[in-house]
């Protein structure tokens, strides 16, 4: 049994080797959005290469997370997540120094390979090494540093941004990996799980992201691709039949016999396909349209994470009394106003009339929708299967938002160029905004309709603090 305690010095170190290494992978989902306009102009890059700036990371890490949890469990956590910074830190070092936009977008790709190590790893190490008398607390803390570094990370992306540069939004990974590594390797005890076997779905890992890849590469270069289109599908009928066929599947199947279960990851790939839009082209809207520097617009979203960060933990136990139909209903919705709103902001958007209202009502119902949705798909699986739920619908998260920044600019009618041109972005963005509302709305009827109360007694969440506006947190293995 681990028997680290939370008060001593080693328990110290491995949290602060945790937040370190979760924090290197959230930073970079929720600053380089705000990097993207200074990227675009200094590598000459068309929209499609934004966009694959950030669908790279995504579909590499949506591919294998669910593999790199595996991974830990078989040849040691902290070995694994170790691998995972080192990998993260070098690609990020690739991305920094990356001379075009095609050498950037293939380091973004190595970069989610390390995401998807060391994400699943830095929750592992805790529920692994601490005793179970301290573990709540040090998943509590572990969370709610991670919600503060992402409040900071766009603020801290758009100070480099408009200061020394672009590229130290991913230079700075690497004294952080300096930093955490060797800590790791002196206060983190090595753990693995006895009954792992040695078995890794590769094929089901390569098949799921190359359906991803193919079709998120069909949409984004959209009118050239069809036939790819048609593979990607087909790589995904053929993920289906592997998994079903195989004995120890990295997506097991029968998971999704519980309707529940399956409702909530429909709600799951609704929400956050919506917010992966939105966050996507809110950033850019901010700085091409209303002229706001990379600072500025980095900021100007800092009211949604902070909310998130102080009422997430309530916003759970709310749930927990009255169920979770109606905050998984009524969040939504009020995201869905949110993003009505911001069709506000234009040319010279003043920030408290027109971007802080729609700001505060997107906070508050991601407050209202994101911990009920991560404590409902916990308590819609039995108690040993919570760790392949949460990873699941982490991935169902990752892969929503991957699909939504591809197809958007297409729905919207978005060219390569539109982001150079203040006039057609903002009109590109006005017909955006109503499908991702729409989108919410479906995403509430659907909850409405499908989502009850869970039987009492079923599993919680320990991550109760959250502040990653990005995906929902990954929690671990299943408790007895």
């Amino acid at each position: 049994m681990p028997d680290v305690r939370i008060a001593s010095a080693q328990g110290k170190w491995i949290l602060i080797t945790t937040v370190l290494g979760s924090s290197m992978a959230l930073l970079d989902s929720t600053v380089v959005n705000v990097a993207l306009p200074r990227i675009g102009q200094d590598l000459d890059a068309s929209l499609s290469a934004l966009q694959w700036t950030i669908n790279a990371y995504m579909l590499t890490l949506a591919g294998l997370i669910l593999l790199g949890g595996s991974l830990g469990d078989q040849y040691g956590r902290r070995k694994i997540f170790v691998i995972g910074v080192v990998w993260f830190a070098a690609a990020s070092l690739m991305c920094g120094l990356a001379p075009t936009d095609a050498i950037l977008i293939a380091a973004r790709a190595l970069q989610g390979i390390g995401g998807a190590l060391l994400t699943p790893g830095s929750l592992a190490l805790i529920q692994a090494s601490f005793h179970p008398d301290d573990r709540a607390r040090a998943v509590g803390l572990w969370s709610g540093f991670g919600g503060i570094g992402a409040a900071v990370g766009p603020f801290l992306g758009g100070w480099l941004v408009d200061g020394p540069g672009w590229r130290w939004v991913f230079l700075l990974n690497v004294p952080l990996a300096l930093l955490c590594v060797p800590i790791a390797l002196r206060h983190v005890p090595e753990s693995a799980d006895g009954r792992a076997h040695g078995r890794f779905d590769v094929l089901g890992a390569v098949l799921g992201a190359l359906a991803l890849g193919l079709v998120t590469f069909a949409l984004i270069e959209a009118g050239t691709t069809s036939l790819l289109a048609v593979a990607g599908v087909a790589a995904g009928v053929a993920f289906v039949y592997v998994e079903k066929r195989r004995r120890d599947p990295m997506l097991p199947l029968d998971i999704f016999a519980s309707r529940q279960f399956t409702a909530l990851n429909i709600v799951t790939l609704c929400v956050y396909g919506a917010f992966g839009g939105y966050f996507f082209l809110t950033a850019l809207q901010l700085q091409v349209v209303a002229g706001y520097s990379a600072l500025a617009a980095g900021t100007a979203l800092l009211p949604t994470t902070a909310l998130m960060l102080l009422f997430s933990a309530r916003s759970g136990a709310l749930a927990d009394r009255i169920g979770p139909r109606i905050p998984l209903t009524v969040g939504p919705l009020l995201c869905a106003t949110a993003m009505l709103l911001m069709l506000r902001v234009g040319e010279h958007a003043n920030y408290l009339t027109d971007v802080l209202p729609a700001v505060l009502v997107q906070g508050v119902g991601m407050v209202t929708l994101v911990a009920p949705l991560t404590a409902s798909v916990l308590a819609s699986v039995d108690t040993a299967r919570a760790g392949i739920a949460s990873g699941i619908n982490n991935a169902a998260a990752r892969a929503a938002s991957l699909i939504a920044v591809a197809a958007l600019p297409l729905i919207a009618g978005m060219g390569p160029e539109a982001y150079r041109s203040p006039s057609a972005f903002d009109a590109a963005f006005d017909r955006a905004m109503p499908v991702c509302a729409g989108v919410l709305v479906v995403g509430a009827a659907l909850a409405f309709a499908l989502v009850r109360r869970p039987a009492p007694g079923c599993v919680r969440p320990e991550c109760r603090t959250h502040g990653n506006v990005t995906s929902p947190p990954i929690e671990a293995e299943g408790r007895p």
